[in-house]
């Protein structure tokens, strides 16, 4: 067992596992204990007993063995795309080397974090449960979302193992999107460019593998990996890493990736990239140009930074039983409710900005990052306590109190998730009553000294 207390801090999460297979489950056991008490694998070997466990526990993440003959996964991943709103967990797929192209065939936009092959899963399951637990702030984020005061940042260190930039890269896409700070295609668009220069920085920094050299080694061989797993025999180039900060605002997104290579010309490049026959590759790194914004170098020509904006305002999900209810298109300035009304009506934010007063007193701005609008009063039957305003334009799905009752009584794990998110809000708003208190206390003894 690791005894590194980064592992045996914060609540205990509940790993469900779908996979028939004993020896695979006994592999996933042992190398959870590894961590200590941070993970707690559950094993499920019915499809239909998965999907209640899914529905009512709502976990972050799920690994799921898509090879597994004994068991119809592809209804579980069906009923994963069909609410992603809800379902919105990271899947550790797992496969055999024949299904590879199956599996990579029917788990786009699934919020995949990595597929991992039967044949190298106990050394790559280790790395990507070390991954998770080191950023888990990023991992496990709607239970965050509501908390996150304005910018979050963190880095990673990586070895030079091509196995885990793409589960980096989808850590942090996956994150994104679904706090609704990228739609689709920013996020397709933000993962090629992660993926290509968390690659350049293994490939051609740390590794130093030539333009020429991959050309000639990619004609030959096909595989890449295969010459940066040679290439990293050499104790040198093996105990390299590459260094990925990010910045996380509401607005935008930035990126630094560097390695321990001796760097490249890049003004050189720059110049000459238009004129380059690009062949078998060379292609990604000039897509990255066109996706990104503010792309720069550091002289040496080892590190590279780059900014990503953010979309405005919207939501990328909307749950999946309140999909049929009406629509509201509020304008600038227009009212969504007023103080002292009463409460007939939940709202959920798609897009847009809403303004909160009590009084005349500006109180809050909710965004679709607060999901809701207006549920305290409408579960409590309370009159509405604030007046709400769109500032620009927005949009909100109205709910009805029978069309909301109607909801749970057909989807009973929606109102155990509701639940869970005005538990969240109420600690939010707890802790930050404690703060002020704190504070005015604190104030409050420095006058009497």
């Amino acid at each position: 067992m690791i005894h590194d207390p980064l592992y045996s801090t914060g609540a205990l999460r509940k790993l469900p596992v779908l996979s028939t297979d004993p020896e695979l489950n006994d592999r996933i056991s042992r190398i959870c204990a590894k961590f200590g008490n941070y993970f707690q694998p559950v094993f499920l070997s019915d499809p239909i007993e998965a999907l209640e466990y899914l529905e009512f526990e709502l976990p972050e993440i799920n690994v799921i063995h898509f090879s597994d003959r004994q068991m119809d996964t592809d209804l579980v991943l069906e009923k994963i795309k069909a609410d992603p709103w809800l379902h919105y967990g990271g899947i550790i797929g797992i496969h055999t080397r024949d299904d590879e192209l199956e599996v990579t065939r029917k788990t786009p936009n699934s919020n995949v974090l990595c597929l991992i092959s039967r044949g190298e899963f106990v050394g790559t399951f280790y790395r990507v449960l070390r991954i998770l637990i080191q950023n888990r702030q990023i991992v496990f984020q709607r239970e965050l979302q509501n908390a996150l005061l304005g910018t979050i940042s963190g880095s990673f260190v990586m070895d030079n193992d091509p196995s885990n930039i793409r589960t980096y890269a989808n850590l942090v896409t996956n994150y994104l999107y679904n706090s609704s700070y990228l739609n689709r295609e920013q996020k397709d668009r933000l993962h090629v460019a992660l993926f290509e220069l968390l690659m350049n920085a293994v490939e051609h920094g740390n590794c130093r593998i030539s333009y020429d050299e991959k050309t000639q080694w990619l004609e030959t061989h096909g595989d890449i990996l295969q010459l940066i797993r040679r290439k990293c025999m050499v104790s040198e180039i093996r105990g390299r890493k590459v260094f990925f900060s990010y910045r996380i605002t509401p607005e935008r997104s930035y990126f630094t990736i560097r390695d321990q290579g001796d760097g490249f010309n890049w003004k050189e490049r720059k110049d000459t990239s238009d004129e380059l026959n690009l062949g078998l590759h060379g292609h990604g790194i000039k897509m990255v140009g066109h996706y990104v914004e503010n792309l720069g170098y550091n002289d040496r020509g080892n590190e590279v930074s780059f900014e990503f904006p953010h979309a405005n305002h919207e939501s990328n999900a909307v749950p999946g039983v309140f999909a049929d209810q009406e629509e509201l298109m509020c304008n600038n300035g227009d009212v969504v409710f007023t103080e002292g009304e009463e409460s007939n009506h939940l709202y959920y934010i798609v897009s847009g900005k809403l303004e909160i007063y009590s009084g005349s007193n500006l109180v809050s701005t909710l965004s679709p990052d607060d999901i809701f609008l207006g549920e305290m009063s409408f579960l409590l039957n309370n009159r509405r306590s604030a007046t709400v305003v769109s500032r620009g334009h927005s949009s909100l799905i109205r709910v009805s109190k029978n069309d909301f009752v109607d909801v749970i009584k057909r989807h009973p794990h929606y109102g155990l998730f509701l639940a869970r998110l005005l538990a969240q809000r109420l600690s939010k708003l707890n802790a930050m009553v404690a703060r002020l208190q704190s504070g005015e206390e604190t104030a409050d003894a420095q006058r009497r000294l």
